[in-house]
């Protein structure tokens, strides 16, 4: 990317806000009610360690399914290729990302990718531990290594926000434990998935986490190899086939990065082997992810080349 000013970023979220008014927060988990949907914040973090920012960066959001690609690292650390995908598919979907009806209709209760809800699901019941405080902190941990150290913990408030109101996530559950993809307390379980949802960071440790699957695994100042490069090659796939609901496609061909996004407004980008990308836009389109984050995204690919395709 060529050098711009931080002077720029702020033109292109200035003219990206605009689009704010055409989406809506999440309400139906009440806590990302309180959102302002105006808010608009972008940080983007090359591998020589500049960052350059524009708009409340240092504000703090819950990284909802952001998460998914994280635990799906984790998850592949834990048990392997093998055993994850006998218990999750590869292929995309259409259909949005808390849906049950591919479970029914093809190959009955394996969910077909791990970026849904029913596959994120699965996936975190794979993750390693001996509690579920135990498998928490795994996580935790894992995540705040991958964000460069800083410390890092979970909104109560949204963890218990969306566990009280996870209606469709426990009939996901209980649908995948009659078919034995997922073999643990289904309460349990999902105390452990929305606390994971509930991580709270801001869009510079988000961005710094994109650089980390940017550089192929490798901590970007001690280069330490943090998650394995095959590894990130899969969860980069998953991202540009599943990262950003039922829109994948067309931000595909719009924007052409790896990315994922979460219904707080949260989108982590990846544009390998050169920088990551965090924003903040919590005003959401029909599909789930933010309007303006997207818009964002496509003017920054448009005029900086982006595209891996």
């Amino acid at each position: 990317m060529p050098c711009y000013s931080s002077d720029k970023l702020n033109e292109l979220v200035m003219e990206a806000k605009k689009y704010t008014a055409q989406g809506k927060v999440a309400d139906y988990i009440p806590a990302l009610k309180k959102e302002n949907p105006n808010d608009l914040s972008i940080a983007i973090f090359h591998s020589d360690g500049k960052c350059i920012s524009a708009g409340e960066v240092e504000k703090k959001i819950t990284l909802q399914s952001i998460s998914k690609v994280l635990t799906l690292a984790l998850a592949l650390m834990d048990c392997g290729e093998k055993r994850v995908f006998e218990k999750v598919g590869y292929e995309p979907t259409g259909d949005p990302f808390n849906s049950i009806v591919k479970l029914e209709l093809y190959n009955p209760s394996k969910p077909l990718n791990p970026m849904i809800n029913a596959g994120a699901l699965a996936v975190t019941s794979m993750i390693k531990g001996s509690s579920i405080n135990d498998r928490l902190e795994r996580i935790r941990a894992f995540v705040q290594r991958l964000a460069g150290g800083q410390q890092l913990s979970y909104s109560e408030e949204v963890a218990r926000s969306e566990f009280e109101t996870a209606y469709l996530n426990r009939a996901l559950c209980y649908f995948m434990m009659e078919h034995k993809i997922i073999e643990e307390n289904v309460e349990e379980l999902l105390e452990l998935y929305t606390k994971q949802c509930a991580i709270e960071m801001n869009c510079l440790d988000l961005a710094r986490i994109g650089l980390v699957f940017a550089l192929n695994g490798e901590d970007p100042f001690t280069k330490e190899q943090l998650i394995p490069k095959d590894i990130v090659r899969i969860c980069k796939t998953f991202m540009v086939t599943c990262g950003m609901y039922n829109a994948a496609g067309e931000f595909a061909v719009r924007i052409g990065i790896p990315a994922k996004s979460g219904v707080s407004g949260g989108i982590m980008g990846v544009v390998p082997n050169r920088f990551g990308i965090g924003i903040f836009g919590p005003a959401l389109d029909e599909k789930g992810n933010s309007i303006a984050g997207l818009k964002l995204l496509e003017m920054l690919s448009e005029q900086y080349s982006l595209s891996i395709f």
